[in-house]
């Protein structure tokens, strides 16, 4: 008979402490070698018990604070064990934090009936990402993604004047530099000089790629606003 696997419990509400310890009790193949609800009692269990944890399941939340996650790294290091950070919530934003400190699964604890089947495949290293940890993957990289193009639009736009927006405009309409001189009332050689200067701050080789630029990140879109 294959020896059991061994799992460690941090969890800080006693009721779901119970009722997890309980729950995995009935699993032939499962040794519970402890439970612990806080970050000390859990130091002590990694230093006091000669068995190692084969997999633990963390609770993000400790005393109301994401301390799961920086435990999570902890007891990675110093077990080897795998760990499923478990929550209550769907806190999208600590997704990513988890897996970086060593995490390999995330479980809703509404769903408790699925831990079984994800502390086997975590124990055989085939832990595939849960549909509800991979959907709030997607979402927070979604939301790092919109964050990282604000950030660029903001700064392409307190590069750029509203006159050169102009002139980035009108080259994007297909006017040539000629045509934008007659239209602005300006000289050529004040549109060339323009232009040069736009290509040198957008680190661009031609104007119609600055103009593209520009486009692309929508501020051709709002420059009437900006006069």
């Amino acid at each position: 008979m294959s020896k059991p696997i061994r799992i460690g419990i941090v969890e800080d509400d006693p009721d779901w402490r119970r009722g997890l310890a309980d729950y995995l009790a009935g699993e032939s193949d499962f040794e519970l070698i402890w439970t612990v609800s806080s970050a000390s009692e859990l130091r002590e269990a990694l230093l006091g018990d000669e068995r190692s944890p084969d997999v633990i399941l963390m609770d993000i939340m400790l005393d109301g604070r994401p301390e799961g996650i920086l435990l999570a790294e902890e007891a990675s290091l110093a077990t080897g064990a795998r760990i499923i950070m478990l929550t209550s919530m769907e806190e999208k934003e600590l997704i990513l934090q988890s897996f970086h400190a060593g995490a390999i699964d995330y479980q809703i604890k509404s769903s408790f009936e699925k831990l079984p089947d994800a502390i086997r495949q975590a124990y055989r290293k085939q832990s595939p990402i849960s549909p509800e940890a991979a959907e709030q993957l997607r979402e927070e990289f979604k939301r790092l993604k919109a964050l990282e193009r604000e950030f660029e639009v903001k700064k392409m736009s307190d590069l750029i004047t509203p006159s050169e927006l102009q002139l980035l405009g009108l080259i994007q309409e297909g006017y040539s530099q000629p045509q934008i001189a007659d239209k602005l009332f300006i000289t050529l050689r004040t549109v060339k000089n323009h232009v040069n200067h736009i290509l040198k701050k957008l680190g661009v080789k031609g104007s119609k790629e600055a103009a593209a630029k520009v486009k692309d990140m929508g501020l051709l879109d709002h420059k009437n606003e900006r006069k």
